[in-house]
């Protein structure tokens, strides 16, 4: 994963470090409430993400997962407390993906995505639903296929 990153630019690689965050508040903040339970969920999957031995991720997630939950509070703060004027910031963010994604490993570009969708996903199954039993809100449905990033496996 370092090789990879060393064919970014500095900016493309703290987009790369800060996308999990981005897409974390995205999800949990879609309703206007950003609670515990989607920052723990959150901090899980980096963690989990981090100890699994089998992606080519782990390198990427042992940096990205350092001091996550303070990076995650952080970040939070540095943009508007409303969804609507924080997340046309957060899609366009993401957005950018798409051309970072396109100078890396096609595998590990898919692999990474892959790793979005996992936290999109597992975020808004977190808190939302009957009792918070696996259920996906309404308002991050809208998100939690990422549709702003494209899949490097197709064209």
């Amino acid at each position: 994963m370092t090789r990879e990153l060393d064919k970014l630019s500095p900016s493309e690689v703290d987009l790369m470090l800060k996308a999990p965050l981005l897409v974390c508040i995205l999800i949990a903040g879609a309703d206007d409430d950003i609670d515990r339970k989607e920052i723990k969920k959150a901090i899980q999957l980096a963690q989990k993400n981090q100890g699994n031995g089998k992606s080519k991720m782990v390198e990427f997630y042992r940096l990205m997962a350092e001091d996550f939950e303070d990076k995650l509070k952080v970040l939070i703060q540095s943009f508007p407390p409303k969804a609507a004027q924080r997340e046309p910031i957060i899609v366009d963010e993401l957005t950018s993906l798409n051309d970072v994604f396109s100078k890396i490993d096609k595998e590990l570009a898919f692999d990474f995505y892959q790793s979005l969708l996992e936290i999109a996903r597992k975020t808004a199954e977190s808190s939302g639903g009957l009792l918070g039993l696996k259920s996906v809100g309404e308002e991050e449905a809208r998100f939690v296929n990422l549709p702003m990033i494209k899949n490097p496996m197709q064209k």
